[in-house]
């Protein structure tokens, strides 16, 4: 008999091999072809399968009160400006008085010094409270700027900060150049003192409200704009608090760009095997 035939009744008259299991009644199962890896069974210790075990309420996240408030880890663009504002405020508080006059004159973003150095007073502006260290928008400033800067990070807090602050700034100086240019208002107004945080506070309240869900974002929004719109009927300071209610909407206006960003910041990185990773792309699969 040649060694085919022999091959062929060897294989033949072979009882299939079993593995002790319970694939079948005798416990036993048919062996898997070779270099395919058998499946295992989801365990937990002490040889209990995980859908014998119970699973019990899930636990609510835990309450963290410390965290609206910065920290230097945490929040450090917040911490650190936080800390400048507290100086600042004890200069105007136990300074000389003209000699805080004189900083608060050199700090304004009134049309004169915007024409001077725009850079310099934009930035000097937002170096101090109007108000103080208990003012509304001081305390705002903290609980709100670290609720987006937990949630954006410091650099783009930053930015809605002082995009918004020097934005609302130019909005409101602007027209009245144009006014005093056209007779309707007197030159006294391009030296009105202008200085304060409002304006980047009521920014990034408009931004912090779009990342919020949706039970907190309209009671936010409608308490700030409650605010701006009954400061502007008082009519005290209109060219402010004009600028307050376009601060809020520039805020606003940035949900897109600033939602769009954190789905980007929490996806997940792609795999070095994954063909959508860019060292990948154009990578011929056979």
């Amino acid at each position: 008999m040649s060694w085919l035939g022999t091959a062929e009744k060897g294989r033949a008259g072979r009882a299939p091999s079993v593995i002790p299991g319970p694939g079948n009644g005798t416990g036993a199962v048919p062996d898997l072809l070779p270099g395919i890896p058998r499946p295992r069974e989801p365990r937990q210790a002490g040889g209990v399968a995980a859908e014998a075990v119970p699973r019990g309420p899930r636990m609510s996240p835990r309450v963290r009160p410390w965290r609206l408030l910065p920290t230097p880890a945490g929040t450090p663009f917040t911490f650190g400006y936080a800390l400048l504002l507290v100086a600042t405020s004890l200069v105007t508080e136990y300074a000389d008085p003209a000699l805080v006059s004189e900083l608060l004159q050199g700090s304004s973003t009134d049309v004169v010094h915007l024409a001077q150095a725009p850079l310099l007073v934009l930035v000097a502006s937002a170096l101090w409270i109007a108000g103080g260290m208990t003012s509304a928008y001081a305390i705002g400033f903290l609980f709100v700027l670290t609720a987006l800067e937990r949630r954006i990070g410091g650099l783009w807090t930053a930015a809605v900060f002082f995009g918004g602050h020097a934005l609302a700034t130019l909005a409101t100086e602007l027209p009245v150049a144009f006014s005093v240019a056209a007779g309707r208002l007197p030159e006294s107004s391009l030296h009105r003192l202008d200085y304060g945080i409002s304006f980047g506070v009521m920014t990034c309240i408009g931004a912090l409200a779009g990342l919020l869900p949706a039970w907190l974002r309209w009671p936010l929004l409608a308490g700030a704009g409650y605010l701006a719109v009954t400061d502007l009927l008082a009519y005290v300071d209109p060219v402010t608090d004009w600028g307050h209610l376009l601060s809020l909407a520039l805020g606003a206006a940035s949900w897109p760009l600033l939602r769009h960003w954190r789905a980007r910041r929490a996806r997940p990185a792609p795999l070095l095997g994954d063909l959508g990773h860019p060292a990948l792309r154009g990578v011929r699969t056979y």
